[in-house]
Order: C-alpha cells, then structure tokens, then sequence
C-alpha cells in the first residue's frame, strides 16, 4: 500500500515536498536533494514538464526516487497526451511501484518554452481521475477488462483562496465523485482565509494537504499576487522579505514557512511545501515545526 495513503488513513499528520526535473539528463544533484528528504517527508511530488516549460519526465524521475527508497507522487498533466497514452502511463507507473498519482490539467504550451508547441487536453483533470479510477476497478475507459488492475492513490488539487469560493468547492466535489482520495492545495498565505476554506469543506472527508510555496523575494511575492489567481501573499509577509539582505532571505523565508505552517497544521491532514529549488531549505523547516 501507498505509504502516503496508509498515514493519511491512520491520522498522521503528513508531510510531502516538490522537485521539478531538469531541463536536461544531468538529474543527480536533484536526487542527492531528495536523498536528504529520505525519512524527512512522507512523499515527493515530482513535477510533469510544469509551467509548459519542456523537461525531463516525471515517470522517469518517479521511478529513480523509488529505486531509492523514496516515495514519489507522479503528477500527471492531460496537456501533452490523449486518453490513450495516459491510461498507458498510469498503468506503468504501477507497475513500476509508483502509486500515487496527483492529476492535473496542466498550463498551456503558450506560457511555456515551446509556445508553437500543440496542446492536446482530450481530457481534463476530472475525466484523469475518473479514468484512473476505472483502472482502479479493473477497466479501461471505454468498459475494457484489464489483464490484473492498479491500486493507484488518487489526487487532485484545490484553490481555496479563489473568490468566489463556491465554484471551487463544486469543482472539488466533482474530483471525489471521479475518485480524488486526498487533496494539495495552491500556495496558502492567509490562514484566515483558509480556515473558512476549512470549514466550508469538512464534511466531505477527504484529506487535504495545505500548499505552502517558500518565498524568495519581495519580487517573487508581488508577482505571485499579480498573476497566479487565488493567492494572495499578505503586504506584511511582502515586507518581510524586502526587509532583508538577499543573503538572508532564505533564513527568512524558512522563519515566514515555519510561522505559516504552525497556523495551518490545527486545520488540515498534512502540509505540502513546494520549494521551487530551494530544497535544500526543507529540512530547516521540518526542525522548526517538529517534524524533523
């Protein structure tokens, strides 16, 4: 069984962190990162060519990580791939050992790197997740019997800082209806905020895992305000961070993730820190909440 699955259904209060793949093969200094996560957090999430920006694949680095004793999160985009290949890929990753799965629709190739490239989008997040349940029961899509059936552990993500809220939790419920069995969340920065997120959504009973993206600049922070919808990085945090040398800013940024994740941890199932390469930051946080 899924580790993550296995402490979630128990209770425990879970940590999972983020790598992004290189742009390129030279994927060791990103597994020794992970190496020092080894026993830290609970999973990996590993990134599926994010931002649109063309990387090493998240199988691949999925499957490395586990070989190492580390268990991966395959985040999954339907940008790139028909129903067909995805079906595919969601069966090798099993029996590669890979079980949890976290579906996503994916940015589209504009934003990226390869803005000429074609996006595909047969499916959308919902639809992964109700295939990949399908799998689950022993089928296919289209009602096929499958030669020996996955047990993949299924999630999706939510934006509880987008307003209005209600769509959100509409869409949220039709993720558990396809076969969501946990949730991670956008970058969360206003506990208040997601508290009533919190308390909208209790009595769905599926785990939520609360974003928390390590901020590296006053910059960094004003930009995530202006242009990722549904987070909002109050002004005082922005001061913080332009309050410090830049060689400072990532012992501050560690102090804004501790504070933040000791307000958050009393209201959801675990903490999900994307660290934007910043990995090697991870461990300091996990000492400052106790968690090391």
């Amino acid at each position: 069984m899924s580790l993550l699955k296995e402490k979630l259904e128990k209770g425990d209060f879970v940590v999972t962190s983020e790598i992004g793949p290189p742009k390129g093969v030279n994927i060791e200094p990103y597994l020794e990162e992970a190496d020092k996560l080894k026993g830290k957090v609970t999973a990996i999430n590993v990134t599926d060519i994010q931002s649109a920006v063309m990387r090493l694949g998240s199988l691949a680095v999925c499957h490395l990580l586990k070989e190492r004793g580390i268990e991966p999160v395959y985040q999954l985009v339907t940008r790139d791939r028909n129903r067909l290949a995805l079906q595919s890929d969601l069966l090798s990753a099993y029996v590669l050992g890979i079980e949890n799965v976290l579906c996503l629709t994916g940015d589209h190739p504009v934003l990226g790197d390869h803005p000429q490239a074609k996006p595909v989008y047969d499916l959308d997040s919902v639809q992964l997740l109700k295939a990949a349940k399908s799998l689950n029961e022993g089928e296919d899509m289209v009602g096929n019997p499958l030669e020996g059936r996955p047990q993949l552990f299924l999630g999706a993500v939510v934006n509880p800082g987008i307003e209005p809220l209600e769509p959100q939790i509409i869409k949220m419920k039709k993720k558990i209806s396809a076969g969501a069995q946990f949730f991670q969340t956008q970058p969360v920065y206003e506990v208040d905020k997601f508290a009533r997120f919190v308390e909208k959504v209790k009595d769905l009973g599926v785990p939520i895992l609360a974003g928390v993206v390590l901020l590296k600049s006053a910059k960094m922070a004003k930009y995530m305000n202006e242009n990722v919808s549904g987070v909002n990085v109050p002004q005082e945090l922005i001061e913080e961070m332009a309050s410090v040398s830049k060689e400072d800013r990532p012992k501050k940024s560690v102090e804004i993730a501790v504070r933040l994740i000791r307000k958050l941890k009393p209201l959801c199932q675990g903490i999900h820190i994307m660290p934007l390469g910043w990995d090697r930051y991870v461990p300091d946080i996990l000492k400052g909440i106790d968690l090391a």
